[in-house]
């Protein structure tokens, strides 16, 4: 037990629910955001960088009445399922949550995270939820960005954002990156440099260089390089990434992204490409890919075979199906089920990624598919083919909810939703399954994001008349 704390001095337990305050806590549970979780006096403490099994000293910082964030300030008792990080600044980047947790909790806490919002937010009283699908949990991700920023003495840094601050934590290297990306980082960061390119400030809205960025293809080993920058006026960017070609045999392509909004989103509209292609390819689930720089695949790409593999079996597809992807995309989900049905049909907004959908169909000679670009829920409303199946890939805030209320006007006989929020998930599939119309069948994990709480998952919904 620790002995001489601050809060043994207090006589009455109250006293200590207020800001600045140390308590002791024993951590029950992981929250949706990564935080343990323990209570005080009946009362809820999320705290970042503990585990399941934690006693631990917090340091409260911010107090509600009926909960209250804390710090982490002593481990009083280690759980079982504390490990030490893999990363030396884990407990100051921002990039990861988890690196402390063990790999085979991070699974089950996933999995627990989609059965609880499935039940609570969903009404579904015993989901059948399988096991995560286990992926490499260090080395895997095959895209990352970095913001820019200068430090007190000028030096260039590039790194993930520290806990719940704009500060940037300095890298070189990552052990959750592909290691093949870690001589990139470093090196390119010192030219960066060298070339005395100005470096954007986020407050004063000046400045150019905003993000370093790099994507790899994990089987084919090529790699992109890609700057975002305020305005397109870098002096000698042409020079640099000829040098840059030169020095790196597996760099195919360097681009240039413009964006000159005062927003948090990381690119512009309009990317140039200042040397080699605009694309790397790479093989998946069977096939070739073109895939930019900046356009979205998911960055773990044997856990996305694995689903894709999944969804395979469980669709068991006879070649008479007609499929319709929302969101589809550059055809990552569209272009695999395609070659076992009769037709499919790929809606995204993003018009790069249709171009590169429609080229990714022609390189693998799929020709039973079509792609339409334009809002999602506007486009399906409209389309010509009535789908057996249709699946649902949106972003984290989930469907539209014209989309829910069209899936349950025209009535396809399956539908899988692909999803990387368990709480927008679970609200869908309520919609979806209202009145009976539609039985969720399973749900699948897999671990995109493994030393992060983000989990991805896909639901396979039956219609019941």
């Amino acid at each position: 037990m620790t002995q001489n704390l601050e809060f043994q001095s207090i006589e009455s337990p109250s006293d200590l629910w207020r800001q600045g305050e140390l308590i002791e806590v024993t951590i029950t549970d992981l929250s949706d955001g990564g935080d343990g979780v323990g209570r005080f006096e009946q009362r809820v403490v999320f705290v970042p960088d503990t585990v399941t099994g934690d006693r631990v000293v917090v340091r409260l910082l911010r107090v509600k009445p009926q909960y209250a964030q804390g710090k982490l300030h002593e481990i009083v008792e280690a759980s079982p399922y504390r490990i030490r990080p893999s990363c030396i600044v884990a407990d100051k980047c921002g990039g990861c949550q988890w690196q402390h947790v063990s790999y085979d909790y991070q699974r089950e806490a996933k999995r627990n995270q989609i059965i609880q919002a499935l039940n609570r937010i969903g009404g579904f009283e015993q989901p059948l939820v399988g096991e995560v699908l286990p992926s490499e949990a260090l080395g895997y991700r095959n895209k990352v960005t970095y913001p820019l920023s200068r430090s007190r003495s000028g030096q260039l840094q590039a790194g993930y954002y520290q806990k719940g601050t704009h500060q940037i934590v300095n890298l070189n290297q990552c052990p959750i990156q592909d290691q093949r990306l870690n001589p990139f980082l470093a090196e390119v960061k010192q030219d960066l440099y060298d070339r005395g390119w100005g470096i954007y400030d986020e407050k004063l809205h000046r400045g150019k260089l905003r993000h370093l960025g790099f994507r790899i293809g994990r089987r084919s080993g090529e790699v992109l390089l890609i700057l975002v920058s305020k305005d397109a006026h870098l002096e000698g960017l042409e020079e640099q990434a000829q040098q840059w070609m030169e020095r790196y045999p597996n760099l195919v392509g360097v681009s240039l992204n413009v964006n000159g909004d005062r927003t948090n989103a990381i690119f512009g509209a309009d990317t140039h490409i200042v040397a080699g292609k605009s694309y790397l390819e790479e093989e998946f689930a069977g096939l070739t890919f073109q895939i930019r720089a900046d356009t979205f695949f998911q960055v773990h790409t044997e856990s996305a075979e694995r689903l894709v593999q999944v969804m395979l079996d469980q669709l068991n597809l006879q070649g008479t199906e007609i499929i319709a992807d929302l969101y589809c995309g550059v055809g990552t989900l569209t272009l695999p089920l395609a070659r076992q049905a009769k037709h499919a049909v790929g809606l995204e907004i993003q018009s790069e990624a249709i171009d590169q959908a429609e080229a990714n169909a022609r390189l693998n000679h799929i020709e039973n598919v079509k792609f339409h670009i334009g809002p999602v829920e506007r486009v399906f409303a409209t389309l010509d083919v009535d789908p057996d199946i249709v699946i649902l890939d949106p972003p984290r805030k989930g469907c539209d909810a014209s989309i829910i209320e069209t899936l349950r006007d025209t009535k396809p006989q399956r539908i899988v939703y692909v999803s990387c929020n368990p709480a927008t998930l679970a609200r869908d599939l309520k919609l979806l399954c209202a009145e009976g119309q539609y039985r969720l069948i399973k749900v699948q994990p897999a671990d995109f994001f493994p030393q992060t709480a983000h989990v991805e998952c896909a639901a396979f919904l039956e219609i019941t008349g």
